[in-house]
């Protein structure tokens, strides 16, 4: 048998594996749905006295609603549940709002941001700096601080990749260097050019005598790697773990999935951005038309940040203490000044919303224009109203959505909120030749992000994410650039095309609406 013979016997054992598991699980997540819906409907009906019960924890489930801090879509959204299905509706509202699991997860992540607090280098000084030049941003640099404790960096020197097939070859450049540890951990993987490429390397530098760390998240194995796959990398000296393994048992934590994307190399290189380790991801493989993605590439004193981000996110899992102090950062004195960096995390068990506030904060701002690109709009009260008062007062404000959508239904919800915002003056452009996968802001030749934070409810309140706010550095003209040349591939919206719609998509898109802050 030839060796391509083989990788594709081995790849079909595995789908068969990856196939054969999903249909168990999600067998297994119909059955305790069929337990629960009969359940409901046969208690409902036993007396008046259950349904007296079922109608008082209704109403105790919309009164804790109503009182507790949080976005006012997302409780309105709960309202409908609850509406149609009193008590199955209120059920499941308490089973997603107690959270037993994630509060644990929670309170272990908070003692070890505290943790590794003691070995992050506060910058201090460069954060005083910040606030002398901008008072606004100096304050955005003290709410990360504290909130997320994520400092400013100046020594720090960035690369920007416009494309997935720039990045790559940059990554595999970096983890050749590689001479004491590497820490990987990425939303997607899947078998293929790419992962093949990055696994042999991570082999060979595991078998010199590296360190390397590897970590995914547990969806991989509904539809892209085995179950038994972290068993496997451990046997060729990789360690590596998936984040919340799926199993067929129905838990509210599934829906905090760990969607960052982080690569460092000897806390002296980071990558982040939103390419995943797949094909499509470097335009190997058609999906979606052409795949557009970009991300980052950081060398000095910022990598620290992202050093300690996985760290933190690695031993959630774990019970044995970690030496954080063995992968203290040294300050990259020789690195020159750029402008600065602020590598930040999202997570979202807490009150905190970092993700949404750095976008708020670049959108209220705004003197000149804000340029986004992100593959799904899915917008609540708040979002909406900043970026419609932005275009309303003068600044430009462009989103650059996908033309060819990955998933449809997500596709149908964005438009909904088309009209809205052409109606107050934003500009929205498809990107006619397929798939836009980036997550980027950018304002005034000032401020830029990038990272893995879509503009959407998942993105901004169920996922991990992360990502860098750049301020004065000297890519930012470069992103702007790459805004200007994904622009004139792009397709213009108007109120015209928002009218066109079939039917049946804006049915969905509206029936979707309902729903979009708990999806």
């Amino acid at each position: 048998m030839s060796t391509k013979e083989g990788k594709k016997k081995k790849l079909g054992n595995i789908k068969t594996v990856i196939y054969g598991r999903t249909a168990i699980i999600l067998l297994g997540f119909l059955a305790q749905l069929i337990l629960l819906v009969v359940g409901y409907f046969k208690l409902r009906n036993y007396s008046f006295l259950f349904y007296g019960l079922f109608v008082l924890i209704s109403a105790v489930a919309v009164l804790h609603i109503f009182n507790t801090r949080g976005n006012p879509d997302m409780k309105l959204s709960w309202m409908f549940p609850i509406a149609i299905f009193p008590i199955f509706g209120a059920i499941f509202y308490a089973t997603i709002v107690t959270q037993p699991g994630t509060k644990v997860m929670y309170g272990r992540l908070k003692n070890l941001a505290q943790q590794t607090r003691k070995y992050v280098n506060p910058e201090t000084e460069v954060r005083e700096k910040l606030r002398a030049e901008s008072p606004q941003m100096g304050q955005l640099a003290h709410y990360l601080y504290n909130c997320d404790n994520s400092p400013a960096y100046m020594h720090t020197q960035v690369s920007y990749y416009p494309l997935g097939d720039a990045q790559f070859p940059a990554m595999l450049e970096e983890l050749k260097k590689a001479e004491k540890y590497i820490f990987m951990e990425f939303f997607i993987v899947s078998e293929g050019r790419m992962w093949d490429e990055l696994h042999e390397l991570l082999k060979e530098k595991a078998g010199q005598g590296v360190e390397v760390r590897f970590m995914y998240d547990g969806t991989d194995v509904l539809f892209n790697l085995p179950n038994y796959y972290p068993q496997i990398l451990e046997k060729e000296g990789i360690r590596c773990k998936m984040f919340a393994p799926i199993k067929p048992i129905f838990s509210p934590h599934y829906n905090n999935r760990d969607h960052r994307k982080i690569l460092v190399v000897d806390g002296k290189v980071a990558f982040t951005g939103g390419i995943n380790l797949a094909d499509e991801y470097i335009n190997e493989k058609k999906r979606f038309g052409h795949w557009k993605d970009t991300g980052i590439m950081v060398k000095g004193d910022a990598v620290e940040r992202f050093t300690y981000m996985f760290l933190e996110m690695w031993n959630e899992s774990e019970r044995q203490a970690e030496d954080f102090g063995k992968y203290a950062c040294l300050p990259e004195t020789a690195v020159p000044s750029d402008g600065y960096v602020i590598p930040y995390s999202v997570c979202p068990l807490g009150v905190e919303r970092v993700g949404e506030r750095v976008y708020l904060d670049i959108i209220n701002t705004a003197h000149t224009y804000v340029h986004i690109m992100t593959p799904y709009l899915i917008l609540d009260h708040q979002m909406m109203m900043a970026l419609t008062y932005a275009a309303k007062r003068g600044v430009e404000v462009i989103i650059i959505m996908p033309h060819i959508p990955d998933k449809k239904y997500a596709f149908c919800l964005a438009k909904t909120y088309y009209s809205q915002l052409l109606e107050a003056g934003v500009r929205i452009c498809e990107y006619e030749p397929g798939f836009v996968h980036a997550k980027v802001f950018v304002s005034d030749d000032e401020k830029a992000v990038v990272g893995t934070v879509n503009l959407d409810y998942r993105s901004l309140y169920h996922h991990f994410e992360c990502g860098a706010l750049l301020y004065r550095n000297s890519r930012i003209p470069e992103i702007e650039q790459d805004m200007q040349n994904t622009l004139k591939k792009c397709v213009e919206q108007t109120q015209e095309d928002v009218e066109k719609r079939k039917l049946h998509e804006k049915a969905l898109g509206w029936v979707m609406r309902i729903v979009a802050p708990l999806m």
